[in-house]
């Protein structure tokens, strides 16, 4: 397969400034994430005082020592409801990825509960019907490390409704054969209750799991009866009278140790790793200095190919035909992969291509994965006329349609359909990822200035009226002050757009390892019955 050249100068001044650029976008999404982690630690006293061990603590002891794990959604919620971009940054109020359990891949989430008790927000909510999607597609087990107080009532209007569906999911992948273990480390109440009861395997914690669906002060308010929290829905009486829990655990490690006992007694094959392969012939630290600062200057898309692929190999599909539309076959980590990558707009050239390439990679069962950084699709009179909108359309319909795994990596501009022509989440990528230079819109808020201003000058014209001195300058610099913030990668993040911020230099090791689980996933037949299991 060919070798990429790269003609990037580490010692030019632009690569400095881009460099600068981007370590500054890293620090600062970085910055958000040890805020999550600052606002969990500073209850460890409290946890200590009460014999428990804090939620982050809890993953790290149910994973395999030593394994990868790819966190998932590590700032859903930023600067949404209760979550202010302060000291009460959320993480959307669980720790959750995907990792090893007893040498089997799973779906690991556990609810934070040193935050705000573990209450589910609405983004909170959001991101664990993602984090469900991605089990059930990829026939990932669950073990759920949980410890809530419920429903933030405050946001009740936000989350009853959809809530729903996150059960309807827990019933759905036990009845499609797909294993899920919960771990109850305190209350489970109300709604929550339900988790434990769906699962498959529950486990609660002696003196510390509490699972009803109305506590002690619902309780006499609605009925009048009296009863502590251990006669209502204590471990010891949901394990030896209710038999909701299947295990008993002394304390909070006992508890995940034993989680592990049962991922590791599942009949369940050990994940199919990836061969491995050739390391880049480039240096990865290289992808901070290759995207420039200014959007509007180009660089090629191959110089990042160069940077994430097995001996920088690249085989061009169609090079000089569409070819601001970059697409061709590589390998990472020996796994092949179909590549399609923007130097510019895509035209009807490019975009042709783009769907004869897809519907080839989905022919010979090659993944793909989209390297995003496009202004969208090419406008004008000559664009027009040579049928962009029918080509269009043909790339979006190979998309929207193929068969295979895809996994996006959204590097900088996901601008207009040409977020869904390159599978922004709306077309249902297996995983979508997020370079901290990421700007998802409509379009740029300079030009969505540009055009309200002149709709509004041919509006004032056409009734013969004069424009206001300074009226469509105020408008325009409006709407880019309201805009700029909506599109950063921030933004997107918190809103589930994606399933997470990545820092350039992992971009080879999150698309293995996204690729070897969706390889994964299709190899294994699952065991579904007519409905989930039931407790007796």
């Amino acid at each position: 397969m060919p070798k990429l050249t790269s003609s990037v100068d580490r010692g030019s001044a632009a690569f400095a400034q881009n460099k600068a650029f981007m370590e500054a976008l890293i620090e600062e999404f970085r910055g958000y994430e040890a805020k999550v982690r600052e606002n969990s630690e500073s209850k460890r006293g409290k946890f200590e005082k009460r014999g428990q061990l804090l939620p982050r603590d809890r993953v790290s002891l149910l994973l395999d020592r030593g394994s990868p794990f790819m966190e998932i959604s590590t700032l859903a919620g930023l600067k949404m409801h209760d979550d202010d971009g302060k000291k009460n940054v959320a993480g959307g109020g669980s720790i959750a990825g995907i990792g090893y359990v007893a040498g089997k891949r799973c779906l690991v989430v556990a609810t934070d509960s040193a935050i705000k008790g573990g209450s589910i927000s609405p983004m909170g909510l959001k991101k664990t019907l993602r984090l469900q999607e991605i089990a059930k597609k990829q026939k990932l087990p669950i073990v759920a490390l949980t410890e809530s107080a419920g429903a933030n009532l405050m946001y009740q209007s936000e989350l009853f409704v959809e809530g729903g569906r996150a059960f309807a999911n827990q019933a759905r992948m036990s009845a499609a054969g797909i294993p899920q273990v919960t771990v109850v480390h305190g209350s489970s109440t109300a709604g929550g209750a339900y988790m434990p009861g769906l699962s498959d395997y529950t486990v609660v914690v002696r003196g510390k799991s509490k699972i009803f669906l109305a506590g002690p002060p619902l309780l006499k308010a609605a009925t009048g009866e009296i009863a502590t929290d251990e006669e209502l829905g204590g471990a010891e009486l949901h394990y030896n009278t209710a038999g909701t829990a299947e295990y008993l655990a002394e304390d909070d490690a006992h508890g995940v140790e034993t989680a592990r006992e049962i991922v590791d007694h599942l009949p369940w094959d050990a994940p199919v790793e990836a061969e491995g392969g050739k390391q880049p012939f480039y240096d990865a630290t290289d992808l901070l200095g290759i995207v420039p600062e200014d959007a509007k200057k180009p660089y090629d898309v191959r110089e990042i190919i160069a940077r994430i692929t097995d001996g920088s190999d690249f085989l061009d599909f169609k090079k000089e035909f569409g070819g601001a539309t970059v697409c061709g076959h590589a390998r990472i980590d020996g796994q092949t992969v179909g590549i399609l990558g923007n130097n510019g707009p895509i035209d009807p050239q490019g975009a042709v291509k783009a769907a004869q390439f897809i519907q080839l990679c989905c022919q010979s069962n090659t993944p793909l994965l989209f390297l995003m950084n496009t202004t969208g699709y090419l406008v004008g009179r000559d664009a027009e006329t040579g049928g962009i909108v029918k080509h269009g359309s043909k790339m979006i319909q190979a998309v929207a349609n193929a068969t295979v795994p895809k996994v996006t990596i959204v590097v900088g501009g996901a601008w207009g359909a040409g977020n869904y022509g390159m599978c922004g989440r709306g077309f249902d990528p297996d995983f979508i990822f997020s370079w901290p230079s990421a700007k998802v819109g409509v379009m740029g808020p300079e030009q969505a200035a540009t055009v309200m201003k002149i709709i509004t000058e041919e509006k004032f014209a056409k009734m013969g009226q004069e424009i206001p001195d300074g009226m469509t300058d105020q408008m325009a610099q409006k709407i880019v002050d309201q805009m700029s913030p909506e599109t950063t990668a921030l933004f997107a993040t918190a809103r589930l757009w994606d399933d997470g911020i990545i820092d350039p230099r992992d971009t080879r090791r999150v698309v293995s390892l996204a690729l070897s689980v969706c390889a994964d996933a299709r190899k294994r037949q699952l065991n579904p019955t007519a409905f989930g299991v039931a407790r007796g």
